[in-house]
């Protein structure tokens, strides 16, 4: 199966994911590390992928993400 982009974008949580984080005044460093004790092997410039598109989020990255940043994932998702 091939996953093609629809825009250049990789995802569309990105830019939610980012503007949600600052709003915690969390660093990138601290949201990775966070979403390290979910579980997930991410590190600061993963979070920079994942926030300027060039990162593909699976969805368990999504779930654990919704629910360290304490939002649901209909939120990350959003294109307001």
């Amino acid at each position: 199966m091939h996953i093609g982009k629809v825009t250049n974008q990789c995802n569309i949580c990105g830019r939610n994911v980012r503007k949600l984080r600052e709003q915690k005044k969390m660093s990138q460093d601290q949201l990775a590390a966070k979403l390290q004790t979910e579980g997930l092997g991410v590190n600061q410039n993963s979070i920079s992928r994942i926030e300027t598109g060039k990162r593909i989020v699976a969805d368990y990255e999504l779930r654990a993400i919704a629910h360290v940043l304490n939002v649901p994932i209909d939120v990350l998702l959003s294109e307001d």
